[in-house]
């Protein structure tokens, strides 16, 4: 899937319920979005899981953010309150392994690359992610608490534990199940 084709599947909540891709082939729905908002409750972007032939795929529309690395991840509640989004809990992580995809004893199965604001706040871009995360449907993305997408303020060091010293959170999204 290109990075046109997963942009639009993103845009699926607000567009037209059978999107084509630039061959005026049918995309697949999304298996999970999530509308991520601000501190103040203001939308700012959504996150798209996507099952593709090569596994699964996360898609990241954002704007409004500071420019630079931003650490990204997924949650292990679906809760996001404001304004520190506390209620999301730590990164998800059934596995009980440490932090960081560079730690060679981890990484969480919620742990994420960083994310690369542009110089005008924005972001496009899509992330492979373990299958395991929508196994059979019913995997860990979509446990009884629910889970979430979390964007930090600072870049992720990809090694530390529990966060990778990836700061505050400044935008948050409740994962629900495609349609």
């Amino acid at each position: 899937m290109t990075r046109p084709q997963v942009i639009v599947a993103a845009l699926l909540m607000a567009c037209h319920p059978a999107p084509k891709g630039p061959e005026g082939v049918p995309l697949p729905p999304p298996a999970a979005t999530a509308t991520l908002k601000d501190s103040t409750g203001t939308r700012v972007g959504v996150a798209t899981f996507s099952v593709v032939d090569s596994g699964v795929r996360l898609g990241i529309s954002v704007s409004g953010l500071t420019p630079g690395l931003h650490g990204i991840h997924i949650h292990e509640q679906g809760s996001c309150t404001a304004p520190d989004f506390g209620s999301a809990g730590g990164h998800l992580n059934p596995g009980r392994r440490e932090h960081g995809l560079e730690n060679p004893a981890g990484p969480h199965a919620g742990d994420l690359p960083n994310l690369r604001v542009e110089v005008d706040g924005s972001a496009d871009t899509i992330f492979a992610v373990s299958p395991d995360l929508l196994a059979g449907g019913e995997g860990p993305l979509f446990q009884v608490e629910g889970t979430a997408v979390v964007v930090h303020a600072e870049r992720d060091d990809q090694r530390t534990d529990p966060s990778g010293g990836s700061g505050a959170r400044v935008a948050c999204g409740v994962v629900e199940r495609g349609t």
